[in-house]
């Protein structure tokens, strides 16, 4: 019987001996090992049920699982040998906690900002146990808005029945403060209830009744629509503010709660800690949250609402752009959660907000990548990568969520985000263009350029009747995922290594497939098709059954180039050779399939279908063809022996690179034999590989 995917995940990281604690979030497994060079990297990448592999500073790993996350961590939690591990407190054989990994792994990772990256995982890590939540509401809002749309159900807030759908979904907003109090207070190992209990108090039915009180003095706010109230405690002025929904006093909340909390258990007695601490907290906390860091926090997030109004009123061209370009960058580094903030902050102080419309934008973008991917693998059969695809366009087209397509395909393939940064960009103009064209108008009436929403919605399909002025909304997205998809199955996503390595894993496999079926004394139709093709044009074309040496100097095999991915036979039989020479050449006649724009890459077609790909390098393409004057394009003709680029290797070699140039025959399967004579010093244009069919 298959081990599990659980066992195969802690086999491939390298065992549980491995493991000093195991974490996960919405779509991640969060590793911190005792020896990341320990992980098979690549066993993980093609692990049925694994997204993506990502290595980060220090001992830390994450496996990209997906939405299925919580089902992996818990069998994970759940092996015999995984006991133990991934505990909250130190044990007694020296097993740290969590938090005590993070730290020394955040102590040796972080620089001279460090400070600015605690800040954001304090952020994210605030947000991130509540995205299912979220993500919940946003979809009952979204499906509410449609069946309105369609005139199902009637618009009819008096309704008990509408009071009830608005409930269920009204709750993870209104009470998204205690959430996130309760998260960010864990994260500074704070108890979590009592940062919890004091956020709570500001929303308690005595403390919102203290607007209505009679020595209360309010005064509208015009601009925003609210009302800022002052009351008088003991004496001493209290603004008064309607808490619900709002992120940012929480989290300045639990900042000062940390202070107070760890002050005290410093100076109160161990016995007497579990009722005093709790006791002083409550009321010192209490206190400043309701007379000061509420008011602060409030001030902030309008201050921030209101300018980054100013700028779509006023700017909306670079606000609508800006905002799709920068997501790409921020959404890896979960540097993205202070505008989620700020999305939330804008509903409950203007009642709209219009960030998610240009995000949306960047979402769908990400998705149109995601599905060119997708179709560039099925046409290639690449069985992986299809499944991971499949996977991460579900995930995003239907719950909005990125991370799949990120850490399991973008991240890995770096050319996808020349192509997907295309698609932000135009889906921004459009959005732009359009939101200025045809504004918005709020509930309150004001004319707002740009799409709205007056809920917090992951941008997916479902979540598209959220949105004001939705046809808009709905044109935009549709060309950001359209440019993003086209650019993909038009250019492709992967160096001509990445693909060729594909094409021949498929042609390898179709062999193995066909060599089953013959073995049983049974001529597949499709095999007799694709004899024929590959016979009929060695019947017109001389036959090849020598590769020559792209440059001149010593040949060695490909398993003493030190690349793991050449040495393994992957991308097809073939020879190394250190050049003593900086022009390399074409080693066979025919047809140039690929040309890297690097420089650093050549794949050739003979007319009778060999199939050629000549590497300059290991690693080159980091140079950006920088050392590389290349002298032919795709898709020209070339005789054996003509330039195909001059490569200044010096410069190689202070970049701190491999100059062996690497060649192989990517179809070796379909020939009897493809023979590397190595061990010789040759001129370019001297046969190194024969071949027999």
């Amino acid at each position: 019987m298959a081990d599990s995917l659980a066992s195969q995940i802690i086999t491939a990281i390298g065992g549980p001996e491995n493991v000093r604690s195991l974490t996960h979030c919405a779509t991640r497994l969060r590793f911190e090992l005792v020896d990341a060079s320990k992980v098979d990297q690549n066993s993980l990448e093609h692990m049925q049920g694994v997204l993506g592999a990502v290595p980060q500073s220090g001992d830390r790993f994450q496996v990209v699982i997906g939405g299925g996350v919580a089902t992996v961590y818990e069998n994970i939690m759940h092996l015999p040998e995984m006991a133990g591990v991934g505990g909250a407190s130190a044990s007694g054989d020296g097993q740290k906690s969590n938090a005590d990994v993070k730290a020394e792994a955040r102590s040796k990772a972080r620089g001279k900002v460090a400070w600015l990256d605690s800040f954001f995982e304090y952020l994210s890590d605030s947000f991130r146990p509540i995205l299912g939540v979220l993500l919940g509401a946003s979809i009952i809002i979204a499906l509410v808005n449609l069946l309105i749309s369609l005139n199902v159900i009637p618009n009819d807030e008096a309704s008990a029945g509408w009071v009830f759908v608005k409930a269920i979904w009204k709750g993870v907003f209104y009470f998204l403060p205690i959430m996130v109090a309760y998260n960010a207070s864990k994260k500074l190992k704070v108890d979590p209830w009592l940062g919890g209990a004091i956020m709570a108090m500001l929303m308690t039915p005595q403390f919102t009744g203290l607007m209505d009180a009679k020595t209360t003095t309010c005064v509208e706010n015009a601009a925003l629509g609210t009302k800022s109230c002052m009351a008088n405690i003991f004496g001493l002025p209290m603004a008064l503010s309607d808490y619900s929904g709002n992120v940012f006093v929480p989290l300045l909340m639990a900042a000062v709660l940390a202070l107070v909390y760890h002050g005290l258990k410093r100076i109160i007695p161990e016995s007497v800690q579990l009722v005093f601490v709790p006791f002083f907290c409550m009321i010192i906390v209490g206190a400043l949250t309701a007379f000061i860091i509420g008011p602060i926090g409030v001030w902030v997030g309008n201050g921030l609402g209101v300018g980054l109004a100013w700028m779509n009123t006023h700017a909306p061209f670079i606000f609508a752009i800006i905002i799709p370009m920068l997501y790409p960058f921020l959404v890896p580094l979960g540097l993205h959660w202070p505008l989620n903030a700020l999305m939330l902050m804008n509903i409950q102080t203007l009642g709209y907000d219009f960030i998610q419309g240009p995000m949306g934008v960047w979402n769908f973008a990400c998705f149109g990548a995601t599905a060119g991917v997708l179709f560039l693998a099925v046409r290639d059969k690449d069985k992986d990568m299809r499944q991971t695809a499949l996977g991460a366009l579900a995930a995003g087209l239907l719950g909005g969520v990125s991370e799949p397509s990120l850490y399991g395909i973008h991240l890995r393939y770096k050319l996808i985000y020349k192509r997907m940064l295309v698609g932000c960009g135009l889906g921004g103009v459009v959005i732009a263009i359009l939101g200025w064209l045809f504004p918005s108008v709020t509930a309150a009436g004001q004319t707002v350029h740009g799409v709205t929403t007056t809920a917090f919605a992951f941008t997916s399909l479902l979540t598209i009747p959220v949105f004001n002025q939705m046809w808009v909304y709905a044109v935009s997205i549709a060309v950001s995922f359209l440019t993003s998809f086209l650019l993909i199955i038009t250019f492709d996503y992967r160096t001509p290594e990445q693909k060729a390595e594909v094409l021949a894993r498929a042609a390898a496999n179709q062999k193995t497939a066909v060599s089953s079926v013959e073995a049983k004394g049974v001529a597949p139709a499709a095999a007799t098709v694709t004899a024929t093709k590959t016979e009929a044009p060695a019947a017109a074309a001389a036959t090849t059954t020598v590769v020559n040496a792209p440059v001149a100097g010593h040949v060695i095999s490909l398993d003493e180039t030190g690349d793991p991915v050449f040495a393994s036979r992957a991308l097809g039989e073939g020879v190394g050779i250190q050049p003593a020479d900086s022009t390399v050449v074409a080693p066979v006649s025919g047809v140039l399939q690929t040309v890297a724009e690097t420089g650093h890459a050549f794949g050739i077609k003979t007319d009778d279908g060999v199939e050629v790909l000549v590497h300059v390098g290991i690693d080159t393409v980091k140079m950006n063809g920088e050392g590389f004057d290349v002298k032919v394009k795709a898709n020209e003709h070339v005789n054996a022996g003509d330039n195909l680029v001059v490569v200044d290797f010096d410069k190689v070699k202070e970049a701190g690179y491999s100059t062996t140039t690497l060649m192989t025959v990517l179809n070796t399967v379909a020939f009897a034999s493809v023979t590397p004579k190595t061990g010789v010093d040759v001129k370019a244009g001297e046969s190194v590989i024969d071949i027999q069919r």
